[in-house]
């Protein structure tokens, strides 16, 4: 946005040179300086010289500061340009040069005319009081009248039950059934980005301003309409306006980076908050008006002490910029949401002086950017907007998620409840205002939830666990016998490693016990609190002794041929002797423990290790991910049970035992997770340690010990496709494991309407995260001249169902996932693919004959260790560029373990008007025996599909059976 106001001035300066053609020569008109000449400085001149900053000691924004001149001297000499420093400089004639040379800006010869007019004319000023700088000189662009302006901000009187909705330029006050216009106020500056009430609903307050020039705040009187103060002071748009309980004080907050107070009964003000790195984008007060709270562009909130402007805290916890701040209605807690996704809670503990404000929750609550929190009239509900197109209402006080409006229509951009908290009004990009009226009952211990709800939400795990019961440390407990007791199954304890001795690190102990077999989650909580403690947790056993977990045998010796390794890279593993390695083997490296997933694709290349599909490495068996060197030494192992004989190989045995440091499916950060499965009945130990060796009182952090619960949730990618007739698109299902829960997931499409065709069932493979299906849609005949899709509204559509079942232990768990939405048919494609066998006949693939769908999909079979080939058609119907269908992602949905083979580092492509071509796939010896559906993806023309193929993977000796 910095570059918004230069923009502006562009057209500032057009207008101008506009003006300076319409007139035969500038003598014959006296040459207008607000008009003329100041945008001329503006464009070129006061990035250096404000008087904010004024290089050289000379500020040119104002008419004083020209005439004033600088450290040489006056600048202008009225009726005398020739003598003027000013145009020697801007001429070249003095140095130096201005603009600067280097600056990229240059006045054009009709402007430096205009401006040694205007000096020989007397450099003549404005008349009276030279003006603020609020009005930009554009062209007046009238809006299409069927355009319904932007909702900007939305507010609801408790009070007088009315609604506020400001747009760009105007706020309206309607009543509740959004029907009457009650009071409306126009040709405010610029868009309103903020209407609020003040608390008696006697008030409201706009906040807006124009993008570069100024910001400006106002109070008007709800009964009457008339406005009764306005505030201007900062020097751009305003994106906050907040009044404080008391009506006492007026804050305001600007792109410019400051908060102004305002005393509001003289209208001055009163002192001005810096600290900000980034535009202001929400204010709050506290109930009893001595805080105020500010949420910025640079990911920080910010406390300060009204009385004296004092900062009393940051909260530097988010990751991005933060959109929307609030008080909790009892003042006890802050509440912030903004562009990392999600909301977090503090409890607000400093009221009268600099302190610590903790982190309560943060929570993961959008998939998109939050753009807004309000709480409802009663306290008791949060509502968040994203620009996800979502609404979510969320039990306030821990943050539980109760009820999901997904698909909104548009992107929502304010949300307020009603004064019943019965329901919430939308305001969107589009204009449009929406009631959505929640359910009767939203409560975290709501047994039936909406269906809406239920959709979003995994349901409840297959164990039943005991309620969660929150300790503290007790200290001493660095012995096993001073340990912290948790005498509860499912327990959430408070700790510090921190330590009055520094030579004696502190270790935390805590005391539970567990019958044999009995699995655990252990994990803590710090570095997402922003604690310093880089946690490592262990499991002891009664002595106090670390409990073995596994034991791995080395099978191949290797090292690192190229480059070192990052704690997260997933790809380009290069290694020696990689050619003797197999999928799915498990390599150690210095203590790390990854897994293999694609081989490397030629001499370029490396292996990748799980998860293969992007994102951080997964490692196994509780051990942590680290940085790796060239060189450096690792190995082929094979896991085996605690105590087994293992003969002398030549190669190391490896013991991991029950510790972790950061957890290994990369969804903690730098926290630890661990899964223990006791050996024994017993007593066991968890230990709380600073892998560093560390220690202080800001080495805080939550441990969680309690059964484990391993369940899964599903989403699915690609809701409401929009598809080509005669062709196909991706749809991706992926799943959230909990709880090292690592069986395959199968996941159902039913009800897809008629001319539609879905891959079903899509089964993601168990230690996967993702899989891929095909929605394909019926060829529209060329006579037909309509496309035929059903939509939501037509009798003929049917509510795409979507679910997900995996067995977990003996029971089989069946869970929603998001639905597919609707479903858009659009024309035929320019490019239309299939895979076909390479015995089948050439195809004339200028025909229509190939965008037929076939009744049953194309079958191939391969075994273990083959590899065959088949050949891909294209149905050019306009498009004639390259064709690609990626590298070592060529094959979508294949079974893991095989893989399109032999298409170098260009992957599989077809070149210009290339319409056929045959591919290759190989499968490596240990695939086992199944049958899946697989495609090809395009990265053209909207990332066109191919029809799914079925792939039938089969034994050698069961395919002799079968043909005998």
């Amino acid at each position: 946005m910095t570059n918004v106001p230069v923009k502006l001035m562009l057209f500032c300066s057009l207008c101008v040179l506009a003006s300076f053609s319409d007139s035969l020569s500038a003598a014959e008109k006296q040459v207008d300086y607000p008009k003329q000449i100041a945008p001329l400085f503006r464009k070129y001149c006061e990035g250096c010289h404000s008087v904010d900053d004024p290089e050289g000691k000379f500020a040119i924004d104002s008419y004083q500061g020209l005439l004033k001149g600088g450290k040489h001297g006056p600048a202008v000499l009225p009726g005398d340009s020739g003598s003027s420093r000013l145009i020697r400089m801007i001429k070249g004639e003095a140095k130096p040069v201005m603009p600067p040379e280097d600056s990229g800006e240059k006045l054009t010869d009709a402007e430096i005319a205009l401006l040694v007019e205007w000096v020989n004319q007397g450099a003549k000023g404005p008349a009276g009081k030279e003006p603020a700088r609020m009005e930009l000189t554009v062209p007046d662009i009238k809006p299409s009248k069927s355009v319904q302006k932007p909702v900007t901000s939305l507010a609801w009187s408790p009070q007088t039950d009315q609604i506020a909705v400001a747009r760009f330029e105007e706020v309206k006050l309607l009543s509740p059934d959004l029907k009457k216009v009650i009071q409306s106020w126009k040709g405010l500056p610029g868009k309103v980005n903020s209407v609020r009430y003040s608390p008696d609903g006697e008030w409201l307050i706009t906040s807006s301003g124009t993008t570069g020039l100024f910001g400006q705040a106002a109070i008007w009187d709800v009964e009457s309409g008339k406005k009764l103060h306005e505030f201007v002071g900062h020097k751009d748009v305003l994106y906050a306006a907040a009044i404080s309980p008391d009506r006492k004080w007026l804050a305001t907050g600007s792109y410019d980076q400051n908060i102004i107070l305002w005393d509001i009964a003289t209208g001055k003000q009163v002192r001005s908050l810096t600290g900000h790195n980034g535009a202001i984008f929400d204010l709050a007060f506290s109930p009893d008006s001595t805080t105020l709270i500010s949420a910025s562009a640079d990911a920080t909130v910010k406390v300060w002490q009204v009385s004296t402007g004092k900062r009393l805290d940051t909260l530097s916890q988010p990751l991005k910029e933060q959109y929307s701040v609030t008080f909790s209605p009892d003042g006890n807690f802050i509440l912030a949401a903004g562009a990392d996704n999600r909301i977090r809670k503090w409890r607000f503990i400093s009221r009268t002086s600099a302190k610590i404000n903790p982190l309560i929750y943060a929570r993961f609550a959008h998939e998109n950017p939050v753009t807004q929190i309000a709480f409802s009239p009663d306290g008791k509900l949060l509502a968040s907007i994203s620009d996800d197109q979502s609404l979510k209402i969320w039990d306030a006080s821990q943050l539980i998620l109760l009820y999901v409006q997904e698909n909104l229509p548009a992107l929502p951009t304010s949300v307020v409840f009603s004064t019943d908290s019965r329901e919430t009004l939308v305001g969107y990009n589009n204009g449009l205002l929406e009631k959505i009226e929640l359910p009767r009952q939203l409560s975290p211990s709501d047994e039936t939830q909406t269906p809406t709800a239920a959709n979003n939400q995994a349901t409840a795990p297959a164990t039943q666990v005991a309620k969660t019961v929150t300790l503290k440390e007790q200290e001493p407990n660095n012995q096993p016998v001073d340990a912290t007791k948790l005498d509860s199954s499912a327990v959430v304890v408070s700790g510090v490693i921190s330590s009055d001795k520094p030579d004696q690190p502190d270790l935390d102990l805590y005391r539970f016990e567990s019958k044999a077999g009995q699995e655990w989650l252990i994990e803590t909580n710090a570095a997402r609190q922003k604690s310093k403690l880089d946690s490592k947790i262990e499991v002891l056993d009664a002595e106090g002794k670390q409990i073995p977990r596994i034991l791995l045998r080395a099978v191949r010796d290797s090292y690192f041929t190229f480059r070192g390794k990052d704690s997260n890279i997933v790809n380009d593993f290069r290694i020696q002797n990689w050619q003797e390695m197999e999928l799915n083997e498990y390599l150690y490296c210095n203590g790390e423990v990854v897994k293999l997933w694609l081989y490397p694709r030629g001499p370029d290349s490396g292996f990748n290790v799980y998860p293969g599909s992007g994102g951080k490495r997964y490692t196994y068996f509780g051990t942590s991910p680290i940085t790796h060197a060239l060189h450096e030494p690792c190995y082929i192992v094979e896991p085996h049970p605690v105590g087994t004989e293992l003969p002398p190989n030549g190669l190391p045995v490896f013991t991991i035992y029950y510790e972790n440091n950061d957890d290994g499916r990369r969804e903690l950060g730098d926290d630890s997770r661990l899964i223990f499965k006791a050996p024994q009945d017993g007593v066991y130990y968890v230990r709380v340690s600073d892998v560093r060796g560390f220690q202080g009182k800001d080495f805080h952090y939550e441990l969680t010990v309690r059964p484990r619960q391993p369940d899964f949730k599903v989403t699915l990618k690609g809701a409401n496709p929009k598809v080509n007739a005669g062709s196909g698109k991706e749809i991706e299902v992926v799943a959230d494991r909990i709880d090292g829960f690592n069986g395959p997931i199968r996941v159902d499409i039913a009800d897809v309407p008629a001319g539609f065709h879905v891959t079903s069932p899509i089964i993601i493979q168990a230690g996967h995260d993702r899989a891929y299906g095909v929605l394909s849609a019926d060829p529209v005949p060329e006579t037909s001249g309509a496309l035929v899709a059903p939509l939501p509204n037509d009798g003929r559509y049917q509510t795409v169902s979507v679910t997900a079942t995996a067995k977990i232990g003996d029971k089989e768990v069946t869970h929603p996932v998001n639905p597919l939405g609707q479903i858009k048919l659009l024309n035929k494609p320019k490019l239309i693919i299939r895979m076909v066998k390479m015995e089948t006949d050439k195809l004339d693939v200028a025909g229509d004959n190939i965008a037929e769908i076939p009744d049953k999909p194309i079958e191939l079979t391969i075994h273990p260790g083959e590899t065959i080939s088949a050949r891909v058609l294209l149905l050019r119907n306009g498009y004639q560029g390259v064709v690609s269908f990626g590298r070592e992602y060529a094959g979508r949905n294949l079974p893991h373990g095989v893989y399109v083979d032999n298409i170098g580092l260009n992957g599989l492509l077809l070149l210009d008007n290339m319409n056929e071509r045959t591919f290759y796939l190989t499968a490596a010896k240990w695939v086992p025996e199944t049958t899946r559906l697989f495609h090809l993806r395009a990265a053209q023309e909207g990332n066109q599909t191919s029809i799914p193929v079925l792939l039938h993977v089969k034994h050698k000796d069961k395919l002799a059976a079968s043909s005998n």
